[in-house]
């Protein structure tokens, strides 16, 4: 059989897809994928792979808002993407990122991810950028600097969004749990 792709918002899922989903990620990160995270990828648009064996791939895209540069921009934020361990590089990573990138060019004027060590390198395949300078959120107390998330977050600029400043900090919204 070949892998079927579906894309969904969430609010098109079923309680089983959606239940389906959240296990396959905490295999695929052996049981270091939260309740928090599933929540972050929740919202926006999913991407599923099917195979004869179930769910064997999956990834989201929401929106959420990074200040950069005095500008307030709309990021299609890629989320909870994982592979079935038995289905690992077989190319399923890549067609569920080829269906976010389609939505995060067509309807964001950036792209962002924060990337696992084993992640990353499907990110810098496809061209998405390590982000080099400052990662902050802007918390109820105020802009709060994330050493930790810097070198794992990824970008991915519109081409109308211009170049991104490496002298200014990406600022992205709050949210429980891990920022990023």
């Amino acid at each position: 059989m070949t892998p079927r792709l579906r894309t969904a918002h969430t609010a098109d899922l079923t309680a089983a897809e959606l239940d389906a989903g959240h296990a396959l990620l905490d295999a695929a990160f052996e049981g270091n994928f939260s309740d928090e995270d599933w929540d972050h990828g929740l919202g926006g648009v999913h991407v599923l792979v099917r195979d004869e064996h179930g769910l064997a791939a999956h990834g989201s895209v929401i929106q959420r808002r990074v200040l950069h540069r005095g500008r307030s921009l709309r990021v299609g934020y890629v989320e909870a993407v994982g592979v079935r361990l038995d289905v690992r590089r077989t190319g399923l990573g890549g067609r569920v990122m080829a269906e976010l990138e389609r939505v995060v060019d067509a309807a964001y004027g950036l792209g962002a991810l924060s990337a696992s060590d084993e992640g990353a390198a499907l990110y810098l395949a496809r061209g998405w950028r390590r982000w080099p300078g400052r990662v902050c959120a802007l918390a109820p107390e105020g802009v709060v600097h994330l050493p930790d998330e810097e070198g794992a977050v990824f970008v991915r600029p519109a081409p109308d969004t211009g170049a991104l400043d490496t002298a200014y900090d990406l600022v992205f919204d709050w949210r429980d749990g891990d920022v990023l």
